[in-house]
């Protein structure tokens, strides 16, 4: 289970860092990393903050099925 929640905190810090990515794309007013519309840095964000969560879920139901 502590790998997971390795897993699960690196995951956060990637969707942190598109976050911010995708804010200072929006503040250049051009896309990064040849990507055109900001809003794929978020979409990305939110998969990654949802696989987190998810593995955060999992981690807390085995531990209470102890």
């Amino acid at each position: 289970m502590k790998a997971l929640k390795w897993i699960a905190w690196i995951l956060i810090v990637a969707a942190v860092i598109i976050i911010i990515l995708g804010i200072i794309s929006l503040i250049m007013g051009r896309g990064l990393f040849g990507f055109v519309h900001v809003v794929n840095y978020f979409h990305v964000a939110n998969s990654l903050l949802l696989l987190a969560i998810a593995l955060f879920v999992a981690i807390r139901i085995n531990n209470l099925e102890k």
